[in-house]
């Protein structure tokens, strides 16, 4: 295979220095514009790509991030696209798939994956972004970790022996989970004033007593919801309606539950829910067992995802900002790379009550 060009014949070609070429992929404010434009028009006239590999070598990093994501909420069946035996439009079944299901996009994963990408473009920074699934997660993690200088992960998406085995070459921060790794950055949000806030509201301003927690996975986010929902109740002189339950099994067990709820008659004043994803799934419930809400009984969520603004009832939730969720993983990995030694470093941000519909409030 013939060598491609390289940084000597870029230089030769614009008449310009090798630094100024380098200076003007890596560090394009510091060129002037008039100099740079002659250095891209040489590189795309000779088919030049700067290497990452040759840039590390130079400067000890890569200039790029990694973002290691989900997989497991996705639905197989998403990830097969194509033109359909009957040879319909892919793009047009997209679209009505998304009429008909708002809850697929974006979720929570993806508000915060956005944050992650618009600040890396605005840094300058490249980022790689991959997914697993159980039989090969630590094989992407280990080449995207191979390939960057910095690595975001979701809680969860990875075993804690390969995060920290990753974590011992490059800086790693998660995003939520603080109590799961504590050796390493995170970005996590208020949970405990969020849900008081909205636990108080429902007390105070709609005068309701029995209230259930629900949440259909266990995390320390949840736990410290689930803690500020029972201090709330302590404070207000009140016990909750029914033990908190995290049921095994994912939506189809948070539906069980509410389905035995509704038969045993014993539906309380309020069901404040964990995540926006498990509302969802207790609104559909109640609706299947004729339960109106908020007539019958409110619902909350925690999140503040899109869907939860065109459900009807639309959702009363607490609004994490996910997107600058995101966007400080960048900074607290940038600043990890240029301060090695420093603690870690727990970045805690604030929610807002979205009052709306589902707990009897007209819609913010």
């Amino acid at each position: 295979m013939a060598k491609g060009p390289t940084v000597y014949h870029v230089a030769e070609r614009a008449g310009v220095s090798i630094a100024t070429v380098s200076f003007t992929f890596r560090q394009p404010e510091k060129v002037k514009a008039s100099t740079r434009e002659l250095v891209l028009a040489a590189a795309k006239e000779l088919g030049y790509v700067p290497s990452a590999s040759a840039r590390g070598l130079a400067r000890g990093r890569t200039g790029a991030l990694g973002l290691f994501a989900y997989d497991f909420l996705l639905d197989p069946a998403d990830s097969i696209r194509g033109r359909d035996p009957q040879g319909h439009d892919p793009a047009q079944a997209d679209s009505e798939r998304q009429n008909e299901d708002l809850r697929l996009f974006p979720l929570y994963v993806d508000e915060v994956q956005r944050g992650v990408e618009l600040e890396c473009w605005r840094r300058g920074q490249a980022l790689l972004v991959g997914g697993g699934n159980p039989e090969n997660n630590e094989a992407v993690l280990s080449d995207i970790a191979g390939r960057v200088d910095g690595l975001a992960v979701f809680p969860r998406s990875v075993p804690s022996e390969a995060l920290a085995r990753i974590a011992g070459r490059i800086p790693v921060v998660e995003v939520s989970e603080s109590a799961l790794h504590p050796e390493l950055d995170h970005v996590t949000v208020d949970n405990a004033s969020g849900t008081r806030a909205i636990t108080e509201h429902l007390v105070t301003e709609h005068g309701m007593k029995r209230l259930m927690f629900l949440g259909g996975m266990p995390s320390s986010d949840n736990d410290e919801r689930l803690a500020a929902f029972l201090a709330a109740l302590r404070d207000a002189g009140l016990t909750p309606a029914r033990e908190p339950d995290y049921p095994c099994g994912g939506e189809q067990a948070v539906a069980e539950v509410i389905a035995a709820v509704c038969r045993e008659n014993a539906v309380p004043d309020a069901i404040v829910c964990a995540t926006d994803q498990d509302a969802l799934v207790v609104l559909d419930a109640l609706a299947a067992a004729g339960v109106k809400v908020p007539m019958d009984v409110a619902v909350t969520g925690f999140d503040g995802i899109a869907a939860g603004r065109v459900v009807r009832p639309s959702l009363t939730t607490v609004r994490q900002p996910m997107e600058q969720m995101g966007r400080a993983m960048v900074e607290l990995l940038l600043d990890r790379l240029d301060h090695p030694d420093k603690p870690p470093a727990s970045l805690r941000l604030p929610v807002r009550v979205v009052l709306r519909e589902s707990c009897g409030c007209r819609p913010d």
